[in-house]
């Protein structure tokens, strides 16, 4: 087992930049097979402060029809963990932004967990989210391996987490707490509910010690700026796909894209 890597990204991020910070998800072997790092790179270039990568999976259990399609896609494009990791070999080489992979832990299982914990710190990933990691079998049975690697394991709450359960997701965080807006499936939506602005509220009154960034929902500047006003900061996932899928033209795209959703943010 690797020595515990105390040098993380994702904190420097935080340490530089306290508010309006910007995670943009994609998924890997998206539009085309071999657009995973191209993508990673024009997200920096063009201003995003994180960039979450989907693996994709044939049962996305959480995600809506607009990532649930992109990943489809990406599957039959022919990506998978193995070619994912190859892709990934040189990124550090243009980008610098921290980088986190997002999934299910089928294919982590199936790739074997501490293999794949080897590939992402060789390829320099920072933080993993799989929503569908039990807490107490992450804090029993991975935590330690996870942390060997460097890598930060990225805990979800949603407006039904109890508050109990939130102060001991905020005890065994690393990194920043996901606060996904609505206890649905990913999806843009065009504006934020009274419900989700009382929890929002409860989360902020909370005071817990890691940063939180709202996801679910986040569309434009407007659902932006609104997330950033109650959090760190927020996550763009189904918008952002929707403009890959429709550009002709993928840095020029993403490129207006995050000065549109940064807006008068934008550094």
């Amino acid at each position: 087992m690797s020595v515990v890597n105390t040098y993380n990204r994702i904190d420097q991020v935080f340490e530089e930049k306290e508010e309006s910070i910007l995670s943009v998800y994609y998924t890997a072997g998206f539009p085309a097979l071999n657009d995973t790092v191209r993508i990673a790179e024009y997200l920096e270039k063009a201003g995003a402060d994180f960039i979450e990568i989907g693996m994709p999976f044939s049962d996305p259990l959480a995600d809506g029809p607009t990532i649930q399609d992109s990943s489809t896609q990406a599957l039959h494009n022919g990506m998978s963990l193995k070619l994912l990791f190859e892709q990934l070999r040189d990124v550090r080489q243009s980008v610098s932004l921290p980088m986190i992979l997002m999934g299910y832990m089928n294919p982590v299982m199936q790739f074997g967990v501490e293999n794949f914990c080897q590939h992402c710190q060789q390829v320099g990933v920072d933080a993993l989210i799989l929503p569908d990691l039990p807490m107490q079998e992450y804090l029993n049975e991975y935590k330690e391996l996870f942390e060997s690697y460097g890598l930060y394991n990225i805990f979800l709450i949603t407006p039904q987490t109890s508050e109990a359960r939130i102060r001991l997701i905020d005890e065994h965080s690393h990194g920043f707490i996901y606060m996904v807006s609505s206890a649905s499936i990913t999806g843009a939506k065009s504006n934020i509910t009274e419900e989700q602005l009382a929890y929002f509220d409860r989360i902020r009154a909370m005071k817990l010690k890691n940063p939180t960034l709202i996801g679910f929902g986040i569309s434009n500047y407007e659902t932006f700026s609104h997330a950033c006003s109650y959090a760190n900061g927020a996550i763009i996932g189904s918008a952002f796909i929707k403009v890959l899928q429709e550009s002709n033209d993928l840095e020029k795209s993403i490129t207006q894209f995050i000065t549109s959703v940064k807006g008068a943010d934008h550094r």
